[in-house]
């Protein structure tokens, strides 16, 4: 049993926008496969938060590398987890509030 679990609105739009795109550019295979990494990458931010560093650009939130396209950011508060970002590495960095 871990942490619980909350996906603010705008990690729900970010993951959208990202299953999006690679349904678009991806086979089915490979979009499972993001949807697998991700889960088990949640699993292990629900049962170990602490496992992953502080970001440097937001210190409330922690940084989980899942792809080298994709990060997780996150918070932990009151022993719950908040996930704030679905960041494509793409983007500016300084877009994290």
């Amino acid at each position: 049993m871990g942490y619980k679990i909350f996906w603010t609105d705008e990690s729900i739009r970010n993951l959208e926008s990202i299953i999006s795109y690679l349904e678009s550019e991806w086979t089915e295979k490979e979009v499972n496969k993001f949807k697998s990494k991700l889960s088990r990458q949640i699993e292990l931010i629900s049962k170990n938060p602490q496992i992953f560093p502080v970001s440097q650009y937001q210190t409330r939130l922690r940084k989980a590398v899942l792809s080298k396209h994709t990060t997780i950011y996150y918070e932990i508060k009151n022993n719950q987890i908040f996930i704030a970002y679905l960041f494509s590495n793409r983007m500016d960095i300084k877009n994290i509030k």
